[in-house]
């Protein structure tokens, strides 16, 4: 049987590079999901959010300027989940899903949890 595990994914993210390191020295294909080129829907990330056991506010990288300009310390999770798809970097990454669950990969051997 295919171990298969799908995760959040940019080149440029150092986390997201060693996260699936490890899921490739584990035997797992990878399918990255490019969620800066808007390949992640908001029912998407809310499901991932939700199989993860996290609130959107937990997975907002709320120090990035957008998210200061945005205001969104009193938002309400839908409209941080809008937020999100109107400005992917404000999605905190690797989100990795395997058969087992979600979890929010930092630091990235916390994929190590769903393996």
């Amino acid at each position: 049987m295919t171990k298969t595990a799908r995760m959040t994914y940019t080149s440029r993210c150092g986390t997201a590079r060693k996260t699936k390191a490890i899921l490739e020295e584990e035997g797992y294909e990878v399918e990255t999901i490019d969620y800066l080129d808007g390949a992640l829907s908001r029912e998407e990330l809310a499901r991932l959010y939700d199989r993860a056991g996290l609130t959107p506010r937990q997975g907002l990288r709320a120090k990035e300027e957008i998210a200061k300009g945005l205001n969104l310390a009193d938002a309400s999770d839908e409209e941080i989940l809008d937020a999100m798809m109107q400005h992917p970097i404000l999605i905190e990454r690797p989100l990795v899903e395997t058969v087992k669950g979600v979890v929010l990969a930092r630091p990235q051997d916390k994929v190590r949890e769903i393996l």
